[in-house]
Order: C-alpha cells, then structure tokens, then sequence
C-alpha cells in the first residue's frame, strides 16, 4: 500500500501540472500580446506535446532502466519544469519549460500504473492503480485552489501560481528513493531472487508462492524482443486505442486547460469563474473517491456505463446552454454533473485498464501506444479551443463531444471486456485468445 501511493504520487503532480496553466491562461495571452492560435499551440499547449513525446518514447526507460528508476527521473523533470516555468521571461522559455514538465506527465503514464499494477494483489489492483488517479485529480483540486488564492498577488501572480509545484516535485522526487523495484520488472531482467524477495515481503507466502508459479510460467512463454504490433495482440491494441480516444473526445482536457475561460464564456465574472473551477476540483476529486471504491466491487465496465450515460446527459445540456444562451449558475451544475460522470467513469477506469492489458513483458511498450493516443488527442483538442470557440462557438463543440460519448457507449457494450479480479498473467492468456 506505502509503495503503491508513493508511486501513485506521480499523478498528483500529473493533476496540478496540467491544469495550473489555466489560471494563468489569458494573463499570459495579454502579457505576451499572443495571438489566439499561438496562444494556443505554443503557450497553452506546449506542455501538451511534451506529454506526447513522453508517452511515445516513456516506454524506453521504463522497461531498460526500471519503473523505480524512471519515476525518480519523472519527479527530477518536474521540480526543473516549475522553476524554469516561474522564472521565464518570453513565451518561448516559458514554453520550453512546459514541454519538460510534459515529458513528466507522459512519462509516468506508463511508469505509475505499471509500478502499481505490477506490485498490487489482483483483488486490490483497481483500487490500488486507481490510487495514481486519485492523486491526478487532488493535484488538480490543489492547482484550482493554489491559483485562485495567488490571484491576487499582482501583475506577476502567475510566476507564484507556476513556481509552487516545485515544492510537492522534489519531496515526491526524494520519496521514490524508498520504494522496491517492481518484481515482475526484475523478472523480466533475470533477477529472480530480488524478486521473489520483494514478493515475500509484499504477500502472504501461499499467495507469494502462487505468484511466483505464475510469473514464472508466463516468463517460459515469453519471447524476447516481441513486438505489441504482431497480429495476435491486435484485439488489445483495439482496446488501448479506443478508450483512450473515447477519453479525451469527452472533452475533458479541453475544459480543464480553460475552465476559467469557459465559466467566462457562459456569463460569469472572472472571480466567480475562478471560484466555480475549485468547485469542478472538489467534484472530481469526491467522484473519483467514489470511482475507485466501486472500480473493483462493480468492476471496470460497470463505472464506464455511468460515466457514458452521465457524459451523454450533461454534454447535450452544456451544449444547449451556450446554444440558447442561457445565463446564471445552469452552466456551472452541468459542468458539474459532466465533471462527475468522467471521475467515476473514464477517470476511475483508463489508467487501472491499460494497465492491466498487456503481458508482463509488452506492458510499457503497450502502455505507450495507449497513452500515446490519449496524450496525441490531449494536445491537439485543448490547443483548437480557443479558436473553435471563436468560430463555431462552444455550443457546437461540446455538441461534438456528447455525440462522441454515444460512440463510446457503444464501445463499452459490444467491445470492452470486463477485467476485474484477475491476475494480469490470467488476463493476458484470456485477450490474447479473443483476437
């Protein structure tokens, strides 16, 4: 449990990094005189791509220098990225500095719930995982927070509201020092011993044991150098695609890079608007809560039904809302209720599922190809926002957005399968025959 939420820490800096730029968004597009596209893709959004590159290539070190090891490293970019970020003096610096803090982001997308999943009993392993999402969304209720209280600190309060991650980032950094290796990793490394020790001292010796007998015969199968792109892993890579493309066509990312602009947009004053994102962390973070105590009593498909239904009904209203123009404290509960749905629907599920899917020895290369669809997405839609929203308007885009969500209820009924409470080497076997 220790090792699993040091680990899992890594979301929480994941949470805040992602969406401490929010509060700085526009006071930033007035600093620098940006216009909205580069606004969009070079200061907002730079991040965003540096999350891309390190889903892509995260996978690298997570499998040659070990989970531990690269979630050291992860924490080492993110107290770099905080302090360059606060201290830059053009766009260009400044976007520099994102990028690190988003090779951070990509990175332990793969790293943490690899860690997790790996060193978690089966019957606790949603919970467990779903620790790294929990962090993810208490990061982010903590950035709404931190920003709305630095606000008022003057001309330069988005230096405080950037700089502040620094310090989580380098106690999370040291603390990672403390926590084993991931056993079935040295597995896979032909450090048997060290891993049969770290089992022992993590389960009771009959489930140790049977752990054991598992890994082992999985690694008896196992051939060296194998690519996730062979035909028989097809079905997976159909799995790890989709729900990580059904995530972000939600909307999700989008909305928390501009929730202050989006409060805004729908009437509310930049105060209130800033007041109602802290609102939108508390939400995510009690939704999420509930998420992760259901994910491995309900199970994983389960929560995905709720959540699609809840994104269906609170998109089409958000839509309306800006559509009809209506004004007042309407857009807020919607926003609400859409915020509710992903934390104990998508937001409780992807991370502790690409997790699980793959055989042990293609589980960080899987993940990066997961992720990699997930943060290529995260990139291009929050960095098309602010002009859609010039364009075609809000309304029509989380229009776009619910009809999305149909599509993903769809996927849940006729494709995903139902994970929980099986081991992953059980699990591998059992995907690997439906292709």
């Amino acid at each position: 449990m220790q090792w699993s939420l040091t680990a899992a820490l890594a979301g929480f800096l994941f949470g805040f990094d992602t969406v401490v730029i929010s509060g700085a968004d526009q006071k930033l597009q007035n600093l620098w005189s940006s216009t909205n596209a580069f606004h969009g893709f070079v200061v907002m959004a730079m991040a965003l791509w540096g999350t891309v590159i390190g889903a892509l290539f995260g996978s690298i070190p997570t499998r040659l220098l070990g989970r531990k090891n690269t979630l050291f490293w992860i924490g080492v970019f993110y107290s770099v990225s905080a302090l360059g970020s606060a201290l830059a003096t053009t766009p260009y610096l400044f976007a520099f500095f994102r990028f690190l803090g988003g090779l951070g982001v990509g990175a332990s997308t793969i790293a943490a719930p690899a860690y997790i999943s790996e060193i978690a009993p089966a019957k606790d392993r949603g919970r467990l995982v779903g620790l790294y999402q929990f962090n993810i969304v208490f990061g982010i209720l903590v950035a709404f927070i931190s920003n709305y209280f630095l606000s008022n600190l003057g001309e330069n309060a988005w230096r405080y509201m950037m700089g502040v991650e620094a310090i989580p980032a380098i106690i999370y950094t040291l603390l990672t020092l403390g926590i084993p290796k991931s056993p079935r990793w040295l597995f896979l490394q032909n450090r048997t011993e060290e891993a049969k020790a770290i089992i022992y001292q993590a389960y009771a010796k009959e489930d140790a044991d049977s752990l054991i007998a598992d890994i082992s015969k999985e690694q008896d199968v196992t051939v060296e150098n194998e690519s996730i792109f062979k035909p028989k892993y097809r079905f997976i890579l159909k799995l790890a695609f989709l729900i990580a493309f059904f995530n972000q066509f939600s909307g999700i990312n989008a909305f928390l890079y501009y929730a202050p602009r989006i409060f805004e947009e729908g009437g509310l004053g930049e105060s209130t608007a800033l007041l109602s994102s802290v609102g939108i962390g508390l939400i995510n973070l009690i939704f999420t809560l509930i998420g992760i105590n259901l994910i491995d009593r309900l199970g994983r498909k389960s929560l995905m039904y709720i959540g699609s239904i809840g994104y269906i009904i609170s998109l089409s209203l958000i839509a309306v809302s800006f559509l009809l123009s209506w004004k007042g404290f309407a857009l807020p509960i919607f926003l609400f209720v859409f915020i509710a749905s992903h934390a104990i629907g998508q937001g409780a599920v992807i991370w502790v599922f690409i997790s699980e899917i793959y055989p042990n020895h293609l589980r960080s290369a899987g993940q990066s190809f997961g992720t990699s669809t997930h943060w290529v997405l995260a990139a291009i839609i929050p960095s098309l926002v602010p002009l859609l929203f010039a364009s075609i308007g809000a309304g029509v885009v989380f229009a776009v957005f619910a009809f999305m969500m149909l599509l993903q209820l769809l996927f849940v009924y006729f494709w995903m399968p139902e994970t929980k409470g099986v081991s992953l080497e059980s699990l591998a076997q059992q995907l690997i025959k439906e292709q």
